[in-house]
């Protein structure tokens, strides 16, 4: 039987936690069989959630002959694990054991040196301070998940129930998967990435900036056929002036801040209305409801339908 350890760090996030204890202690195989042994793991007796405290029934060995070992989040993703935690989780690597991370978790993981030169992902909102804090992993924050082969990490906490299922696929195949998916009530794929779920929001203008009125306009006026000039002569600038201050003040282009911003707009749509996709393409200033499906689904990883499906 293939055994699952989950390490249990201080300040756990207790939704990290119970993913993968809920969707491996389920799965069964096709002559009823569990298909996993799941260990709760943790350096001390004792675990401080924040919200509990837990006791893990084993400590740090129980990792040492685990064929998986999940890292879930913890509430401050920046404290880098404990010299035993990190030696513990590079030994269990040295003998080729599986190690996966759910949202945050990525942060201890990396701490250990063990994704240096990989491409990772983690939740979106904190893709940027794990790219700072370990420059030498490659942070991809539009994925819902990442597998190198022996390290795997997922995004957002639910994200860690659709890397969960990828495990169970590798290692039992596809039938068993999806019922184990069914159990989770879960799609055994699911379309797009973490793109779908961000919010599409831009740097603002600091308060009294050269750009806040322009912005402002821009957003009162996104159905309209915008050009470059056009935002520039409402600027009162030159086009290269323009495409200047946008660069430094917002950290992007005044063509792709308006893409960005008419993307927004029509996830709002999509969400609130019943509006048809051709009309919210007019509405939000797209020339063509062809040209608005491409923009919306290379920004967000998936279509105007499929968007309004999962959050309308």
């Amino acid at each position: 039987m293939h055994t699952v350890a989950v390490l249990a760090l201080d300040q756990v996030i207790p939704f990290d936690l119970s993913t993968p204890i809920e969707v491996f202690s389920r799965t069964r195989l096709p002559d009823g069989r569990p298909g996993y042994q799941v260990r709760v793991c943790a350096e001390h007796d004792e675990v401080d959630t924040g919200a509990f405290t837990l006791r893990a029934p084993w400590g740090l060995e129980g990792l040492q002959d685990a064929d998986t070992i999940i890292v879930p989040g913890v509430t401050d993703p920046t404290v880098p694990p404990s010299t035993a935690v990190g030696d513990a989780l590079r030994s269990a690597a040295a003998d080729g054991t599986r190690i996966a991370s759910i949202c945050v978790g990525a942060f201890p993981l990396a701490a250990t040196g063990l994704l240096d030169g990989l491409r990772v992902t983690t939740h979106w909102r904190a893709a940027g301070m794990l790219s700072a804090l370990h420059p030498g992993v490659d942070v991809d924050p539009d994925v819902l998940y990442v597998d190198n082969g022996q390290f795997l990490t997922s995004a957002g906490a639910a994200a860690g129930m659709d890397l969960c299922l990828h495990m169970i696929r590798r290692d039992y195949g596809s039938a068993v998967a999806a019922h184990a998916a069914r159990l989770s009530v879960m799609p055994l794929e699911r379309d797009g990435g973490q793109a779908q779920f961000i919010v599409h929001d831009h740097v603002p203008a600091p308060k009294g900036s050269e750009l806040e009125a322009l912005l402002t306009w821009l957003r009162e006026n996104l159905a309209r056929d915008l050009t470059l000039a056009d935002i520039a002569a409402q600027a009162g600038t030159s086009t290269r002036t323009l495409i200047r201050r946008f660069r430094d003040q917002t950290g992007t282009t005044p063509l792709q801040w308006l893409h960005r911003a008419r993307v927004r707009q029509a996830q709002h749509l999509l969400e609130t209305t019943e509006h048809s996709v051709e009309r919210i393409a007019g509405q939000v200033g797209f020339g063509s409801s062809t040209t608005f499906r491409d923009r919306f689904k290379r920004t967000t990883g998936v279509s105007p339908q499929t968007y309004r499906r999962t959050f309308g």
